[in-house]
């Protein structure tokens, strides 16, 4: 079973057991499968996502979602002027979600994500199988 098949089904039993917000939780679950499946197969993985942020201006917000204290909030479309429409569009077609709704999500767990890649304030180095590994519901506790 892949990484990214035990995250799902993480977050699938999540989902089910969420009472009444399971809709919205389970909604965040196939947004974070969908983000997670993106980073790994983003060109140069995060330290890609990194550069892609840098080029855009924006450096500085992914450094804070890597450096400990508090991470700087991303709008969807900034989101969009550096990641491209493809990503979202990716996103929204995967779920069936509509666009707002998945930007609003992409924009509130990435930097949730990025953070809890970097728990000591680096960058993840090597394979992400196995920080991916209890992603899904250190996420999801917020």
């Amino acid at each position: 079973m892949s990484i990214l098949s035990n995250l799902e089904s993480a977050l699938g039993g999540m989902a089910n057991t969420a009472g009444t917000a399971g809709g919205e939780t389970a909604a965040g679950a196939v947004v974070v499968s969908q983000i997670i499946s993106m980073l790994q197969n983003h060109p140069g993985g995060v330290g890609g996502l990194l550069q892609s942020f840098q080029q855009g201006g924006l450096g500085h917000v992914f450094q804070s979602w890597i450096a400990n204290g508090p991470n700087l909030p991303v709008s969807a479309d900034q989101l969009r002027s550096v990641l491209g429409s493809d990503w979202v569009s990716r996103i929204t077609q995967a779920t069936g979600l509509p666009q707002a709704q998945v930007e609003q999500h992409l924009s509130t767990l990435l930097p949730q994500i990025i953070n809890h890649l970097s728990p000591n304030g680096q960058m993840p180095q090597g394979d992400l199988g196995s920080a991916l590994a209890g992603i899904a519901q250190r996420v999801l506790r917020g």
